[in-house]
């Protein structure tokens, strides 16, 4: 079977500043300090996925799966580890990649553009597009203006149509109607015929049953299982009823423990951060130029 995603022991922190200044000051730091407060979102994590599997990824809020599904669309880069995609993956998440301030019509154009649709295959999908997210007037209306799952669907919509061969649905069936939902099920059913690899990001066991061949289960960052759907789908359901019986105090001090362990003093390494002085001199000198020619006018006068 041929390999479509492979993650090897991939990390992804987060550096932490206590303080807005600290920060700031962070923009024009040539190098970095050795040691470094960092959050672990993602710690570790190998995986291989094969072309045409449908991948469930499970977890608590906060467990990391939304990092998973950044850097498994490349909108992201791992701190540490290697990242392995054979194909274009697109994200498929509440409002990911729209514009709030264009209208939907205006939406569509950018984000086909974005995946490298030429002039003609976009005047090609659009009324499809338009079709499949059925918003009514509210296509030629500003994004901002969208309920969550007018965004939800407006980005589904968009996805689906540019024919990615890597798909992440990053809980973007959660909101709107249940007939909305089975609507992209029946397209993404049509996907997996295709032999297109999917990843499915859901707080839905049911949905995961019928539609994925895997299951992943992440926990604060971590690789909790991976394999076989029945089997981890009752290991995390178990874990949920004992989590959700617990009281309120219990819960978070559970939490607190958990979370805790994803915070360390470590060096972030060069990886994914290799640009990241010549950005940060970049961003210093776009801060301050505006200052030094504001400064410059008011000396001479002007």
């Amino acid at each position: 079977m041929k390999v479509k995603v492979e993650f090897k022991h991939v990390s992804k922190a987060f550096q932490i500043h206590t303080k807005q200044f600290e920060k700031l000051l962070s923009l024009f730091s040539l190098r970095r300090r050795k040691e470094n407060k960092v959050f672990m979102a993602v710690n570790d994590v190998s995986f291989t996925v094969y072309e045409g599997e449908t991948i469930g990824i499970v977890g608590l809020n906060g467990s990391g799966k939304s990092t998973i599904s950044n850097m498994l669309s490349q909108v992201i880069k791992p701190t540490e580890g290697e990242i392995y995609i054979d194909g274009q993956p697109s994200l498929i998440a509440i409002s990911a990649g729209l514009n709030n301030n264009l209208s939907g019509m205006d939406n569509i154009k950018l984000k086909c553009m974005m995946h490298g649709l030429k002039d003609d295959e976009i005047e090609r999908v659009t009324p499809d597009i338009i079709d499949f997210a059925d918003l009514g007037d509210y296509i030629n209306q500003p994004v901002k203006n969208y309920s969550s799952g007018m965004r939800s669907r407006l980005g589904f919509a968009i996805s689906i149509h540019t024919d990615p061969d890597i798909l992440v649905i990053d809980e973007a069936l959660s909101v709107g109607d249940s007939t909305f939902a089975n609507k992209c099920l029946i397209k993404l059913d049509e996907f997996k015929k295709k032999g297109k690899t999917i990843f499915f990001i859901s707080h839905s066991s049911s949905q995961m049953k019928t539609f994925c061949d895997r299951v992943m289960w992440i926990n604060y960052g971590e690789m909790k299982e991976f394999g076989s759907k029945v089997e981890v789908l009752n290991k995390y359901g178990r874990y949920t009823r004992w989590f959700n019986e617990l009281a309120e105090s219990e819960k978070k001090k559970y939490k607190k423990e958990m979370l805790q362990k994803q915070y360390a003093n470590r060096e972030i390494a060069k990886k994914g951060n290799e640009n990241s002085s010549i950005i940060s001199v970049g961003k210093g000198i776009g801060l301050f130029i505006p200052l030094i020619l504001f400064g410059a006018l008011m000396l001479f006068g002007y």
